[in-house]
């Protein structure tokens, strides 16, 4: 099947379910999307069994699509900087330091206590990984995604400065994770440990984070510029297509962090944008195109999500090392939230909070495959790419579908 038909196909199931969650489940339209997906992907491979040929042909054709590439070095883009670029930025920069200390210090943590947690309780159920496996799983699976929280955040309804906080850090958490995630593929491809190579890697991760952020504020200075001298809604969505696209390709061509790139140029260009006479920025209409474009790529993204189950060995132990990291995934998240908050709260007094909001809200989702995919084979891919998923499931359709519920049962129980 060639590209455009395969293109083709996910946009018209994507539309199929959306109908189909919309008028009949009565669910949100991505989290609906994803459970038919998973579900016809399920049945298709029970059906399989019965008709010779059929298995072989749907996981040929999910193969075909580089889920890890068309992320990584495609949607991901797009998705980041339209979630940066709709984000309300004064909320925000209230709440920088939560968001700093989240994104950081929040996903060092988690992925040193998840890596831990699962390397002790892995052999409680039948299985052994190295401790290198397990840091492994523990960076991929600590950021929470942006794509996924994002599009949750639209849906349900929370106090300002709780968004901001967790919004904030799902954009920037991802940046941090892929920064560990390379050391650690360093690190399995036999790269020196010591002390002076240590301070090197530092310095070059500084540079690679620092250069991401500084061209995407760079580039958003001078696409708001060229915006604001024309007097064409065309030209100026044009300008932030190419800043979305563009700036995420040179900073990938030049080694830079693209995700950090991606979420500053979209912060940027929105803060820039005021400075201009509001009459000279169609305001309205970049917003229109861009809600758009997030909410069309995030049906994709789910039905994506949703095919990838027909690609992936699942077996019995592996299953088991799934529930195993929804245990443990959950857990931590609710001690590494719980500690950093109450950092903060002794660190400024009047600091704003929900402990419980933060670890349900802390969705994962296709970045965490999109790396599960780029482990090395020798270290384990099997496995972690089958409990990464089980766990992305798990956070997406249970947390994701159950944040409305769960945050009006929370505010009935707090008032």
């Amino acid at each position: 099947m060639t590209t455009f038909a395969l293109l083709s196909l996910l946009i018209a199931i994507a539309a199929v379910f959306g109908w189909v969650s919309s008028r009949w489940l009565k669910l949100p339209i991505t989290i609906g999307t994803m459970l038919l997906t998973v579900a016809c992907s399920l049945l298709l491979l029970g059906v399989g069994e019965y008709a010779p040929g059929l298995r072989p042909w749907a996981i040929g054709l999910v193969q075909q699509i580089d889920f890890e590439r068309l992320i990584l070095h495609g949607m991901l883009a797009v998705l980041l900087f339209a979630g940066a670029f709709l984000l309300d930025i004064e909320a925000l920069f209230r709440e920088k330091l939560a968001v700093v200390l989240l994104s950081v210090a929040g996903t060092l943590l988690s992925t040193v206590a998840t890596a831990a947690a699962m390397h002790w309780a892995l052999p409680l159920v039948g299985m052994q990984a190295t401790w290198l496996e397990c840091l492994f799983f523990g960076a991929l699976i600590s950021p929470t995604d942006p794509i996924a929280v994002l599009e949750m955040l639209r849906r349900v309804g929370i106090p300002k400065h709780v968004e901001a906080q967790l919004a904030g850090e799902s954009l920037f958490n991802d940046g941090v994770a892929a920064v560990v995630f390379l050391a650690l593929l360093d690190v399995s491809r036999g790269a020196d440990l010591s002390i002076g190579s240590a301070w090197h890697l530092g310095a070059v991760v500084l540079v690679k984070a620092g250069g991401g952020l500084a061209l995407g504020v760079a580039a958003a200075w001078v696409a708001s510029r060229l915006m604001a001298l024309v007097d064409a809604y065309q030209v100026e969505i044009l300008f932030t297509l190419a800043l979305a696209l563009g700036g995420y390709a040179l900073a990938d061509g030049w080694h830079l962090s693209a995700p950090l790139e991606a979420v500053a140029a979209g912060i940027a260009l929105r803060r820039f944008n005021l400075d201009h006479p509001r009459a000279r920025i169609a305001h309205e209409s970049i917003d229109g195109f861009w809600m758009v474009i997030d909410e069309v790529q995030n049906s994709v993204l789910y039905v994506l999500l949703g095919v990838e189950v027909l690609a992936i060995p699942f077996e019995g132990l592996w299953m088991g090392s799934g529930l195993t990291a929804v245990v443990v995934v959950s857990a931590v998240r609710l001690a590494v939230v719980a500690l950093l908050i109450g950092l903060l709260r002794w660190m400024r007094s009047g600091f704003r909070s929900s402990i419980v909001t933060l670890s349900w809200g802390g969705l994962r989702g296709g970045l965490s495959i999109a790396l599960a995919l780029s482990v090395p084979a020798s270290q384990g891919r099997a496995w972690i790419l089958a409990t990464t998923y089980c766990v992305v499931v798990f956070s997406i359709v249970v947390q994701g579908g159950s944040m409305d519920l769960f945050l009006h049962l929370w505010r009935k129980k707090t008032t």
